[in-house]
């Protein structure tokens, strides 16, 4: 099997919303930390093909876009020391996706997890198996294999209901080696169990699917507004507070020092006011956001230079993606005939 050096790390992100304090602490954070280790190649993608798969909105396309490439520099992703760019400026993705779909079976895609999802939600209504399902859709786990196999990836960050698509593309980079020799390299899952999957306003998992959450870049007035409408119990003023669960810890210690979430845990203990602790939890998400949000405006006022940047990160993307996809184009036969 090809063996890649230095390590190669990839990430991408879904193009289809905007940036919330969920996704800095789960994805945007770690990565970043990720990206200055010494001997690591880090690539980082703006999933644009994907978000067409869910959104019919070009306008929300194209804005969101612009707001998570905001964000991710913003929050300190260096362009010039990683690989950052939008998933439509490298046509050989698509390429490398058509190849990879005439080795796939499509049993493998029929037990991927959005797919099998949505035929198990229309069996539930009665209604055909395939009802509403785009190829897109069908077709999401490809597309994904040729992201990761077209940079030969050797690990990939997912959480654990992620898995299966590394297996996907483990098993797809198999069969084209099998039939056309060892061309790609097999990713692997890469699974941070200290990673922070923070809770939203009703307690559960922060997602824009859910409508529970709070955009990382709000104004402070309007994160003060979210934060304090975060579901907690009816404990009265001086009555211990429940640690396990609370939302409002949870999302404290995401941004805490140690010692501070040691306090915190300590006041739970002594019956703070769910106010009081809110206040808490504000100054403390406020003090890390604030710097962050005044180069995120800046960065958004300027979409020129985003697209500058991303054009320049397509140029050094592609620099490596053009002879790669080359070589697989030979291995498969698609030869000139001179």
């Amino acid at each position: 099997m090809p063996i890649r050096e230095p390590h190669r790390v990839l990430t991408g992100i879904t193009t289809s919303g905007t940036p919330h304090l969920g996704n800095y602490a789960g994805a945007i954070r770690p990565a970043i930390a990720a990206s200055r280790q010494a001997g690591v190649e880090s690539f980082y993608f703006l999933a644009d093909y994907h978000a067409l798969i869910h959104t019919a909105n070009p306008a929300q396309v194209q804005r969101s876009t612009l707001e998570i490439a905001a964000a991710w520099l913003a929050a300190g992703l260096d362009p010039d020391k990683v690989w950052f760019y939008r998933q439509s400026d490298i046509p050989e993705v698509l390429e490398l996706a058509w190849l990879l779909a005439c080795v796939a079976g499509k049993g493998l895609l029929n037990r991927a997890h959005a797919y099998k999802a949505a035929v198990d939600r229309n069996t539930a209504l009665g209604a055909e198996p395939d009802t509403g399902v785009n190829i897109g859709l069908f077709m999401y786990p490809v597309l994904m294999t040729a992201d990761i196999l077209l940079f030969s990836a050797n690990s990939v960050p997912v959480g654990r209901d992620q898995i299966q698509h590394i297996e996907i593309a483990r098993d797809m980079a198999e069969r084209f080696n099998h039939r056309y020799g060892e061309h790609l390299v097999l990713p692997e899952a890469a699974i941070d169990t200290s990673v922070a999957t923070l809770p939203g306003l009703d307690g559960r998992k922060m997602s824009k699917s859910y409508g529970n959450s709070i955009p990382l870049f709000a104004s402070a007035s309007a994160l003060k507004k979210g934060i304090f409408s975060i579901v907690t119990d009816s404990r009265a003023p001086g009555e211990p507070k429940d640690i396990e669960g609370s939302a409002v810890l949870c999302l404290y210690e995401a941004f805490a020092t140690a010692e501070e979430s040691v306090r915190m845990r300590a006041a739970f203990a002594a019956g703070i006011a769910w106010g009081e602790a809110k206040q808490l939890l504000f100054e403390r998400i406020e003090t890390a956001v604030a710097p962050m949000r005044d180069r995120y405006l800046s960065l958004i006022a300027d979409a020129p230079r985003i697209e500058g940047l991303l054009q320049d990160g397509a140029a050094k993307a592609r620099a490596i993606a053009t002879p790669f996809l080359g070589e697989l184009r030979r291995a498969v036969g698609l030869r000139r005939l001179s």
